[in-house]
């Protein structure tokens, strides 16, 4: 198999010139990187967390039970946005991957990036009062800003891993530059969620209602806007210093890039079997992540009925969690590999994400509202937030072996293009998660808008932890099944960065 893929890669360097064969030599993909430039990588993962955490969190619960907008056209207004995604996710992407300037092909991206995100996080939480007062008129207003701040996401984010893979080419070292990307991540999160429990829906605002006030969300997502433009910004500078290295990466074709070529580049990355395992696991594992964060608000609010500040101190696992994830995630490749690694953490991530709400069905949960049955959901939360990091790792280190092993077999590094499909299954996440919570919740668990936790039927919250506890795990479960399709190991890779060596140094000499 692979003398086959050395003969295509062979025809496909004839046109494309000698650039795509030594890049992999010439990178700056050293065994080490220094601290500074893996802390400024990470750094940025904050900008996209913040706007994440805000939609996830907060979006579906502000539109239906406080703007009074149909669950279910919620809904839909997320799948248009999938649609949108599947567009501009790979083209974004392939135009990172081909673009060259005097800053490289991905710091122009992390440039223009950040102030339209801003923007458009802020105006899906202040829609106009005469579009308030019109659901068509409200569903397109979050149509239209879900699009945006997804694009323009998709802008930072996509160049941003692709240039995480250019970092390093060590098997390990690519592992420790992701998970700094994922510990900031974490930080981002943090702050978002301690500023919107502890302050102001816990504090400023806990006397009108807390999360169910309005006014509350233009303080939080304008918080938000400020970790985007400050992460993101000091991601961008901070790694300037990396530009000229990395402009060694680039795509020098014999073509034009076009369409054509696009559509081409498109084909190949989609002809890579251990790259459609990554996508199809994703896939899956979106409806598990995606219908837990979206549902996570109405559970700790209605279902487990806790105040804001007990909401507040749920963040302690994912500090637990996720930082024993940034250290031990090497350790574990190094020990099992990244395929065992991914599998494994996709079913715990799963199983222990679901746990405190199947056992609470079960009748083997603390008292609602009480600070044991806080402790109870942190203990379960931190081996759930544990798995979920080191699979976050895992999984964006895995898709930089696999940018390898296609330039192995085209000559092309398409980096972009492979992260692109992590970006669009980041936000899909997101997204199936709404799609599945608002049809659930306008069809199935049937919460009314201006609910009252403490005051909503048993029914309906025994619906809603059947949705967010046995239904939601199944779809990560799956997930770990087909990631045992990923077949790049240590030894794996080790023979392809060999190969590439080799090419290269003939590459040299020929020239």
């Amino acid at each position: 198999m692979r003398d086959q893929s050395d003969t295509q890669s062979t025809d496909r360097l004839s046109n494309d010139g000698a650039k795509g064969t030594d890049s992999f030599q010439n990178s700056p993909a050293s065994d080490s990187l220094r601290l500074r430039t893996k802390m400024y990588f990470g750094i940025g993962a904050g900008g996209e967390a913040a706007s994440m955490w805000v939609f996830n969190a907060l979006a579906l619960i502000f539109y239906q039970q406080i703007l009074g907008l149909p669950a279910g056209l919620a809904a839909t207004a997320m799948a248009l946005a999938i649609i949108a995604d599947a567009v501009t996710d790979p083209l974004i992407g392939a135009i990172s991957d081909n673009f060259r300037s005097r800053f490289g092909r991905r710091h122009p991206f992390l440039f223009t990036a950040p102030i339209p995100l801003a923007l458009c996080v802020f105006l899906i939480f202040h829609p106009p009062q005469f579009v308030v007062e019109s659901a068509p008129l409200l569903f397109t207003w979050l149509c239209l800003f879900t699009i945006l701040q997804r694009t323009f996401q998709t802008f930072y984010v996509v160049p941003h891993l692709a240039m995480g893979a250019e970092l390093s080419a060590d098997y390990l070292e690519r592992t420790r530059v992701m998970s700094f990307n994922s510990l900031f991540g974490l930080y981002g999160g943090i702050v978002m969620h301690s500023v919107a429990w502890f302050a102001v829906f816990g504090f400023i605002f806990v006397d009108q209602g807390g999360q169910l006030y309005k006014p509350a969300y233009t303080w939080v997502a304008l918080i938000a806007c400020l970790i985007i433009i400050a992460s993101i910004f000091a991601s961008a500078f901070g790694t300037y210093d990396q530009i000229e290295n990395l402009k060694r990466n680039e795509n020098l074709r014999g073509e034009k890039v076009s369409l054509r070529s696009f559509y081409s580049d498109i084909w190949l990355v989609l002809q890579n079997r251990n790259y459609l395992f990554l996508l199809l696991g994703l896939f899956f594992l979106s409806l598990t992540i995606g219908t837990h964060e979206t549902l996570g608000i109405y559970v700790v609010s209605f279902f487990w009925e806790l105040s804001p500040n007990q909401i507040g101190f749920l963040i302690i696992n994912n500090i637990i969690g996720v930082h024993l994830g940034f250290f031990l995630a090497a350790k574990l490749h190094g020990r099992f590999d990244k395929r065992w690694t991914i599998a494994l953490c996709a079913v715990g991530l799963s199983v222990f994400w679901s746990m405190s709400v199947n056992l609470t069905l079960l009748g083997f949960a603390p008292a609602n509202g009480s600070w044991p049955l806080v402790v109870f959901i942190i203990f379960f939360g931190s081996f759930s937030s544990f798995f979920g990091a080191v699979l976050n790792i895992s999984v964006m280190s895995a898709l930089a072996d696999i940018a390898d092993e296609h330039e192995l077999n085209t000559g092309l590094r398409l980096e972009g293009i492979f992260y692109s499909a992590r970006a669009f299954f980041s936000k899909a996440m997101n997204a199936v998660g709404h799609i599945v919570a608002g049809f659930a919740l306008q069809y199935y668990i049937l919460l009314p808008p201006k609910s009252v936790p403490g005051e909503v039927s048993s029914d309906i919250i025994f619906r809603l932890g059947v949705v967010d506890g046995p239904f939601a795990m199944i779809g990560g479960v799956i997930a770990g099944i087909v990631y045992l399709g990923y077949r790049i190991d240590k030894t794996a890779h080790a023979e392809i960065r060999e190969q590439l060596k080799r090419r290269a140094a003939q590459a040299l000499s020929e020239s």
